[in-house]
């Protein structure tokens, strides 16, 4: 309906803004400070960059009520992976926050969003640029693996910090025998990443030839 198509482009635009200031503002720092802004990215950022992301959790939302036509696996995955390392390994580990990885994997993120949210605005009004299209489309496909690449070096340069602090390790008292040692959990966590990612990669390449096909761009230019 017009009133769905009104909220969806606000929700575009409230991520667009919110990325596009994060991507602005790591370029500025890099400009003026060099290497020295890579360390404070998470300190800078870190909290616009939080809220871009529970917000993106109403993406799934969006698809289960239909208003959005997205497919739910794909996205519910991209979306929990992101929560998962931002929350759960580089959010709870000061130690980590600090690390060049942060800055890498925050500017693959928004890179890929700026461009997706522009898509997605222009999209709702009927407005489809080829090249906005094509980079939409064809961007995410050499930058996603990277992306999880550096997901997967966050939490393996997060685990010794697990491991020596004990964050979220649980063991239960007597009688219980029962506990859940964290570091575990996130080795076993990296297997389901990188399988993800290859199903994702596989709907990445879908994505583009349904809407790059050469009667899909006929019908968009007509």
């Amino acid at each position: 309906s017009f009133t769905m198509n009104i909220y969806l482009f606000v929700y575009d635009l409230i991520q667009f803004c919110g990325h596009s200031w994060i991507f602005t503002n790591m370029i500025i720092r890099f400009m003026t400070f060099g290497k020295d802004s890579l360390a404070d990215t998470f300190y800078s950022i870190g909290l616009v960059m939080r809220l871009c992301q529970l917000l993106s959790v109403l993406e799934i939302l969006h698809i289960l009520i239909g208003i959005d036509k997205s497919r739910l696996l794909p996205r519910f995955l991209q979306i929990t992976e992101r929560v998962i390392v931002l929350f759960v390994v580089i959010n709870s580990q000061e130690e980590v926050q600090g690390k060049y990885v942060v800055c890498v994997l925050f500017f693959l993120w928004n890179l890929l969003d700026v461009v997706r949210y522009t898509y997605n605005m222009l999209a709702r009004m009927g407005i489809y640029y080829l090249p906005l299209t094509w980079l939409n489309f064809s961007l995410c496909i050499p930058l996603y693996p990277l992306s999880v690449l550096a997901k997967g070096f966050a939490i393996c340069v997060s685990l010794p910090y697990f491991e020596s602090f004990g964050t979220y390790s649980i063991k239960l008292p007597f009688p219980f025998t029962f506990s859940i040692y964290f570091p575990y959990v996130l080795k076993m966590y990296l297997l389901v990443l990188f399988t993800g990612m290859c199903f994702i990669i596989q709907n990445l390449f879908y994505e583009r030839m349904a809407h790059l096909g050469t009667d899909n761009i006929k019908n968009k230019r007509s």
